[in-house]
């Protein structure tokens, strides 16, 4: 992967923003996919937010065919989610989402008021980051998705983000992740001590309005 920043939308909800959120898309779509949740968001409680959309990179994917489309890391023939991931790829763009955080950082937010969030591959993006970034992190949003790499997860964790706040949801008719797989991960990360809250809807591989209004309430929370 290029050194290079990767692209992305941009939108403050106010002058000078104290606040950072870092938000990634899923497996084909792209960093607009949750533009429209900012103006759906209840933010009225929270300080200025300056969000970030990245948009994943190009590469094909092997569970579709070779494909090519965006995509955080490559999903493989077979994979239950829980064997044969592309670590290579999960690592790489760790890597990138590293450099958007620490550009952030340059530019004024210290590290406990920036915020990672992901749908589904964006969500795997957000705990395989988060859970191992360096400094607090003041929060991580994970929606519909599941904990990779989740055999090395307790050694490779830090502990600058064992009492970061976890806010988990998923779809109780999920097709593409089902709903156990994100129970073991939240599971897991509860075993380990973490601060989970766990909220499930019925809905399948989407967003719903019930949700929404779920992570408004959270911000509000964590950013008070």
């Amino acid at each position: 992967m290029s050194d290079a920043l990767l692209e992305s939308i941009q939108i403050d909800t106010a002058p000078n923003p104290t606040v950072s959120i870092i938000w990634m898309h899923g497996l084909g779509a792209d960093g607009s996919d949750f533009v429209p949740i900012v103006r759906e968001l209840d933010l009225s409680g929270c300080p200025a937010i300056r969000f970030i959309f990245p948009h994943a990179p190009m590469m094909p994917v092997t569970m579709n065919g070779g494909y090519v489309m965006r995509s955080w890391y490559d999903i493989l023939l077979g994979e239950d989610l829980t064997r044969r991931e592309d670590e290579g790829g999960l690592r790489n763009s760790q890597a990138a989402i590293e450099q958007l955080i620490a550009r952030e950082k340059a530019r004024g937010i210290p590290s406990n008021r920036i915020l990672l969030a992901g749908f589904s591959q964006g969500c795997a993006m957000t705990l395989q980051t988060g859970l191992r970034h360096p400094e607090p992190l003041g929060g991580l949003l994970c929606l519909s998705g599941y904990l990779p790499l989740a055999d090395v997860v307790a050694a490779e964790c830090h502990a600058a983000n064992h009492a970061t706040p976890i806010f988990m949801t998923h779809g109780t008719g999920d097709p593409v992740i089902p709903l156990q797989r994100a129970e073991a991960s939240r599971d897991l990360l509860a075993g380990l001590g973490h601060n989970v809250e766990w909220h499930a809807y019925p809905m399948q591989h989407s967003v719903c309005m019930e949700e929404i209004d779920d992570i408004g309430g959270w911000l509000e929370r964590v950013l008070a």
